[in-house]
């Protein structure tokens, strides 16, 4: 379905309650508004989610009060909606992040997104050392977070956040051979790293305990190119065969929309920093991304928001998360 379509569709339909849209099993990411409407509150969020229809969240832990935590999961269970939890992973004292394990457990959610790095791995480091002592310290924090997970009977779902390749994701996942560490697959983010999008989910399946399901676009850049989250439907990825092949290997893994609204991202991997932390990859690597790039550019230039007033931004953040809650719905059976 075009913007235009969903658009008149949801025209014609807007006179029914918030609270009466359809129902999709897949849920929202809190991230989805990161840019413009920036939920924090995991309650509020959670409503907000249940308006649109959506089948659950995952989110930060806005308050761990045993009360509120018993707030959020009965209405969760009162709205037939999943919840994933959203945390950092221990730094030196674990205490904070078994604290975050065990609200987390009793607010009923299913598992635990957590990420190693914040940023990107071509942007935050210059140098392999600065990319080894990285590696280091994330194994590190996984040591102390994964018996606290066992503990508590909650899976973690590390997330490749434009810091693994595939490889060494799958590598990090199987030196664990714990069921309480799996990863939250992004279905876009290694095409950042020069991964084939369809050979990360197919490797990283067998892990999956949460996803963040997304579509992407790309356009050449000078440096090399530009990459962008797009409503589900309209970028290049194969969605379908996406959610057919972790369906596969993990049945009953969530699928959970993370559609960001954004400037496209600048991937610069014509560029020699670039390159400073992938002593192994070869330029098969490169040529293969930028012929993916290249065959899946479109006429019309990717989607730019900072020009646009606020109003404009969180309007169009809001109807990205719509439309990709009725693709879902409508195209992917979710």
């Amino acid at each position: 379905m075009t913007r235009r379509a969903f658009l008149s569709a949801a025209a014609a339909t807007a006179a029914v309650p918030l609270n009466a849209a359809p129902r999709t099993g897949m849920g929202v990411a809190v991230t989805s508004y990161l840019s413009f409407a920036r939920y924090r509150e995991t309650y509020q969020f959670l409503e907000k989610c249940a308006a649109l229809g959506a089948g659950g969240i995952q989110a930060g832990l806005s308050n761990t009060d045993p009360a509120y935590l018993k707030k959020v999961r009965s209405r969760a269970e009162e709205l037939g909606m999943y919840l994933e939890v959203m945390a950092g992973l221990p730094k030196g004292d674990p205490a904070a992040f078994e604290n975050s394990v065990k609200a987390a457990k009793e607010m009923g959610a299913v598992c635990l997104r957590a990420g190693c790095l914040n940023g990107r791995r071509y942007e935050t480091f210059s140098s392999l050392e600065q990319w080894k002592k990285f590696a280091a310290d994330s194994r590190a924090s996984l040591d102390a977070a994964v018996p606290l997970a066992e503990k508590y009977k909650l899976p973690i779902a590390l997330e490749n956040h434009k810091d693994w390749t595939v490889d060494e994701m799958t590598a990090l996942l199987k030196s664990f051979s714990s069921e309480y560490l799996g990863c939250c697959i992004d279905t876009g983010n290694n095409i950042a790293l020069l991964d084939d999008p369809m050979e990360l989910v197919d490797r990283l399946a067998p892990y999956a305990l949460s996803t963040h399901l997304k579509d992407m676009g790309m356009e050449p850049w000078k440096d090399g190119f530009l990459l962008s989250e797009l409503p589900l439907g309209e970028g290049s990825l194969d969605l379908k065969r996406i959610v057919a092949a972790i369906r596969k290997s993990r049945p009953n893994v969530r699928m959970t929309l993370e559609m960001i609204t954004r400037d496209p991202l600048e991937i610069p991997c014509l560029t020699e920093k670039y390159w400073a932390t992938f002593p192994d990859r070869s330029g098969t690597y490169l040529a293969r991304t930028l012929a993916y790039v290249r065959n899946n550019t479109k006429s019309e230039a990717l989607p730019r928001t900072k020009h646009l007033s606020k109003e404009a931004q969180i309007s169009l953040e809001e109807d990205n998360v719509k439309q990709c809650l009725h693709y879902a719905r409508e195209r992917l059976s979710l």
